[in-house]
This record gives structure tokens, C-alpha cells and sequence, in this order.
């Protein structure tokens, strides 16, 4: 007789609790009840490793096994030169995982640097997309982070002109720019972040949107968030989720100071569907009650509850 989905899913998820199925037919149960593709971002889990004393890097290919015991089948690592990708993709292929977003640092606010990283970043995405990359995430680097020291106007103005050149070099290549920012962007009126978007063609650059990092550089304003939301929301091509309680952030994805069922209505009602990245890190304040592994499986299943009317 042949089983119908729901029995097949319950027999394996029995055998799995029995601890009678390997790891890979652990990860195709996973993988099979959550439709909805949802990724997690590489320093996520950097920051699990760092507070137990763990080298995420020290072994990719064990620490992508763990990823992988997750049940999250999309991984965004940060790229700092086209090998790196030689070296993921055996392991990528390996563990199932699929790469539709990377992040990409680079310096674009003096002449000579951001010259230069427009041709590592375009050589990068060139290795990047037989990979499935779609998305190359940026944040141009802030000059000192926990200082005082601002970007001046005409450099922002240099920024955002290599900016919009990256996102139109990408877009010969078919995929798409985001700008990510952090809470540094959002200082005195917000006048870095806003001049990323106003200056640039929306043709060349999209916006991943840093919902926490917006909240927390707005003065934990929430209100703030959903503002920008409305300015740019068509705008949006990958979302990064992570949650905090009273400001400090929290050790799985859940309910908190963001109101993420709100957010994804209003994602439906500017009808974008962008790509969803768990970026749920812990912090010196956050709570310590679980590993790395355990925390993004909780982050996984809120997230697709939290995200399945995107399916529909």
C-alpha cells in the first residue's frame, strides 16, 4: 500500500525520535514537512560557537553537519574572495544545503578602495552564481564601529555612486545587490542609510532589510522599522529575522520587541516575497539554555509558522 504524505512524514519522524534514521534522512524530514525555503545566516552560528569556546571555521565540514541537523536547507555565508566558494561547494552539494544569498563586505566611501571592491565583489558573484546564488548581500563598511566618527557628505555621495555601479554590474550578471546596514547607518537622522536608497536606482539596488538592526539603531523604535517598511518596502529582496526581549537578544526566534506577524502582512500587502534569512545571534545579556543546533531548529519552526501564508 502506498502511504499518503502525512503517514510517511509520522513513520519517519517515529524513526527519527528512535534515533533508528542516519542524519541525512533526519535532514530530508525536516526538510520534506517545511516547504517554505528559509536560510540562515553564517555568523548566527558564529557567535553559538563563540560563547562555547567553538571555532565555527576550525572544521566547515562538521560545523555544516550541524547546520545541517537544523532542518534549515538555506545557508548564507559571508565571502571575502572567489576561492572560499571552491572550497563550500563539495560541501554545500554534501549536506544538501542551498546558497541563494550571500553576504559580501566591502569599502566604497574613498575613490581607490571602492574601485577595487567593485572588481572583488563582481569576481566573487561570477564564482557565485553556478553555485544558485541569486542574492549578493552588501553592507559598505562604517568607518569605526562603537565610535562617534561619521562618514562625511561627499563621501556618501562617493558610496552611494559605487553602490548603484555594483548593482548595475550585478545586474549584467542576473542577480541582485541588497544593501544591509547595521545600527551605526541609522545615526543622526538616519542620513547614511536614507542616501543608500534615495541616491541610488532601484533598478541597481534592492534592500535586505536588517528589521533588528533598524529597530535597535532607531532607538528600539519598532514604529521606525515599519516606516521604512512603507518608504522602500517594493524595494525588499531578502529580509534578515532576528528577535530580542527588552532590547537584548533573545537565544531562539520568537515572540518579542518586533512584531514579526505584523511584519509579514504588511510584506504580503506591498506584494513582495523576499527571501527569508534567520540571523538570530546571541549577545554577552542573551540567555545560555541551549547549543547552536537546538536554538536554530526552534528559530526554524516559529519562522515557518510566522511565514506560511507566503506559500499560499
Amino acid at each position: 500500500m502506498i502511504q499518503n504524505r502525512r503517514t510517511f512524514l509520522g513513520a519517519l519522524a517515529s524513526l527519527t525520535a528512535a534515533g533508528l534514521l542516519p542524519d541525512s534522512e533526519a535532514w530530508a524530514l525536516n526538510t520534506l514537512s517545511d516547504p517554505l525555503h528559509i536560510a540562515s545566516n553564517e555568523y548566527s552560528w558564529i557567535t553559538f560557537y563563540e560563547r562555547q569556546g567553538r571555532d565555527w571555521f576550525a572544521d566547515l565540514d562538521a560545523s555544516l553537519r550541524e547546520f545541517a541537523k537544523s532542518g534549515i536547507i538555506g545557508y548564507e555565508p559571508s565571502v571575502n574572495k572567489p576561492e572560499e566558494l571552491t572550497l563550500l561547494a563539495p560541501l554545500l552539494k554534501k549536506y544538501k544545503l542551498e546558497m541563494r544569498s550571500i553576504y559580501v563586505g566591502c569599502t566604497l566611501h574613498k575613490e581607490q578602495e571602492a574601485k577595487q571592491s567593485l572588481e572583488q565583489v563582481k569576481a566573487i558573484a561570477a564564482a557565485a552564481k553556478p553555485l544558485g546564488v541569486r542574492i549578493i548581500v552588501t553592507n559598505p563598511s562604517p568607518i569605526r564601529w562603537g565610535g562617534t566618527e561619521n562618514k562625511t557628505d561627499a563621501e556618501l555621495e562617493v558610496q552611494a555612486i559605487y553602490l548603484d555601479r555594483m548593482g548595475a554590474e550585478l545586474r549584467k550578471q542576473g542577480l541582485t545587490l541588497a544593501y544591509h546596514n547595521h545600527d551605526v547607518e541609522m545615526r543622526h537622522a538616519a542620513r547614511e542609510f536614507h542616501h543608500m536608497l534615495v541616491a541610488t536606482d532601484p533598478e541597481n539596488v534592492s534592500l535586505c532589510l536588517e528589521a533588528h538592526w533598524i529597530y535597535r539603531g532607531s532607538g528600539d523604535s519598532q514604529l521606525a522599522m515599519f516606516d521604512i517598511m512603507r518608504l522602500y518596502g517594493s524595494r525588499i529582496a531578502e529580509v534578515h529575522l532576528r528577535q530580542s526581549k527588552n532590547g537584548i537578544w533573545a537565544e531562539t526566534f520568537g515572540e518579542g520587541d518586533i512584531d514579526y506577524m505584523r511584519l509579514a502582512k504588511e510584506l504580503l500587502a506591498l506584494e513582495v516575497r523576499p527571501h527569508l534569512v534567520l540571523e538570530q545571534c546571541v549577545e554577552k545579556q542573551s540567555p545560555n539554555t541551549m547549543d547552536a543546533v537546538a536554538a536554530h531548529q526552534k528559530d526554524r519552526q516559529y519562522a515557518s509558522r510566522v511565514f506560511a501564508s507566503f506559500n499560499k
